[in-house]
């Protein structure tokens, strides 16, 4: 059998026969060695699993004579060290003294690689997550102490985490090795303002503190041009410009054109702050902004330690991505009477969207958590749908089909960074988490109010 070796233990002659197939894998001589009892064999046992296998050996005693373990082993040929699984089974002699053990050996090495790997991966899965969302919880606190109202809190809120969530999508991509600036760019201002932005500059990684720090930044900075700057007006326009540094480093420049008359700010928000703190701090830069009347020129200064190698994988730009749903229409949104499926496996998600709307004057049917109650429900009388692209490891695929075929419009709210069109190539709007629940609102009276003019 291929990738197993065999041995027998003659107790009552003291003699150990290693086969060519077991000597191969353990490093041990082929042939026979003299072995008067289990001593003899424990220099080839790694010293840290003697006691394990010793206790292992006296709690399968009752088992009648067959005992299986794994351990380490030092090879004695070229002191590899090697994970071991033995099985064997031992036969007694008519007054019950051990008389012969006949067993297999198989080298586990591999599997046991695997396992450390994994638990490797999974315990910086969950640092990485408790980072996420130690820092999502330390930006809703910084942003609501800085906010005056409910609405602000949820806009400016939303729009960091969607910030972070750009980020995070392109290293995710990236393995976690880091992201592209011009990526990162295009995450932010290709969606905001595409007709009247630009960036340049060569090829640069970031690291991920590094990655998520400027995604915040360069976040702040379009939400303030937006407001108040360049981007508010259509004739404004925004510049992105970087250059590498002699240390390593590198600069990078946002210059406002075009727009209305700048004046400095009267009193500093959170914005600045997360500016110059934050996003200074962990690019191991600083950060100025030059508030001059013919727009905002902000400079970021990167050290050396915020530029990462290029990964082996690197994710394609947001720019041939979906294109994220954007709502035109404003004010309040009126959804009243209208019947809207929400199939969504996330329970406090499916909460937030009932309640938004619920809010609206929908009547929300379901919410469905998952693929089979969601077809269960598709027998009632449906306006409209929210659809998450992923149920618990099954596509939604089914459900939207179903829904097309009537004629029903639907609109996906996922997670899922699809690289061309919408979750299984249908034409529908989509909205990438984290979102506002108003927008998926807006964006499902837009659904609303277009079906209505076909007809």
């Amino acid at each position: 059998m291929a990738g197993l070796g065999e041995f027998e233990w003659d107790r009552v002659r003291g003699r150990f026969v290693v086969s060519e197939r077991m000597a191969a894998i353990t490093g041990l001589p082929a042939g026979a060695m003299s072995a008067e009892d289990m001593k003899t064999l424990e220099p080839f046992i790694h010293p840290d699993d003697l006691a394990d296998l010793r206790a292992g050996i006296v709690s399968q005693r009752p088992a009648g004579g067959i005992y299986e373990f794994e351990f380490r082993q030092v090879r004695p040929d070229d002191g590899r060290v090697v994970w071991l699984r033995v099985a064997g089974v031992m036969t007694r002699t008519p007054e019950g003294r051990p008389q012969n053990v006949t067993g297999i050996v198989q080298d586990v090495t591999t599997r046991h690689l695997e396992e450390d790997q994994r638990q490797t991966l999974m315990a910086e899965l969950d640092h990485r997550v408790k980072n996420v969302l130690a820092t999502v919880q330390a930006l809703a606190v910084q942003t609501a102490r800085r906010t005056t109202s409910l609405d602000g809190f949820l806009a400016n809120f939303a729009g960091r985490l969607k910030a972070m969530g750009s980020a995070n999508e392109l290293l995710t991509a990236a393995r976690w090795r880091g992201a592209a600036i011009d990526h990162l760019a295009a995450a932010e201002l290709g969606v905001v303002a595409p007709g009247q932005t630009g960036w340049e500059g060569p090829e640069l990684f970031l690291t991920p503190r590094a990655a998520n720090a400027l995604a915040l930044g360069l976040h702040e900075l379009a939400a303030n041009a937006v407001k108040y700057g360049a981007l508010s007006v259509e004739t404004g326009r925004v510049n992105l410009r970087w250059t590498r540094l002699a240390d390593g480093g590198f600069e990078l420049t946002w210059t406002e054109s075009g727009g209305p008359t700048v004046t400095p700010p009267t009193r500093r928000g959170f914005g600045s702050t997360l500016l110059d703190q934050v996003t200074g701090r962990e690019l191991n830069g600083s950060t100025s902004v030059d508030y001059r009347p013919a727009g905002v020129v902000a400079k970021l200064r990167a050290g050396a330690a915020a530029v990462a190698p290029r990964p082996e994988t690197v994710p394609e730009a947001p720019a041939q991505r979906i294109a994220e749903t954007v709502i035109t229409s404003s004010g309040p949104t009126n959804l009243r009477g209208a019947r809207v499926l929400i199939v969504e496996d996330a329970v406090l998600l499916a909460m937030e969207l009932e309640m938004g709307l619920s809010d609206a004057g929908a009547q929300v049917i379901g919410p469905a958590y998952e693929l089979e109650e969601a077809m269960g429900l598709l027998d009632q009388p449906i306006d409209a749908a929210v659809l998450d692209a992923n149920l618990n490891g099954h596509s939604v695929t089914p459900v939207a089909e179903a829904l097309s075929a009537r004629g029903v419009p639907f609109v996906f709210a996922t997670g899922y960074g699809e690289k061309a069109g919408a979750p299984g190539g249908f034409d529908a709007p989509v909205i990438r988490k984290p979102y506002d629940v108003t927008q998926v609102a807006a964006a499902v009276a837009e659904l609303l109010a277009a079906r209505t003019a076909i007809s």
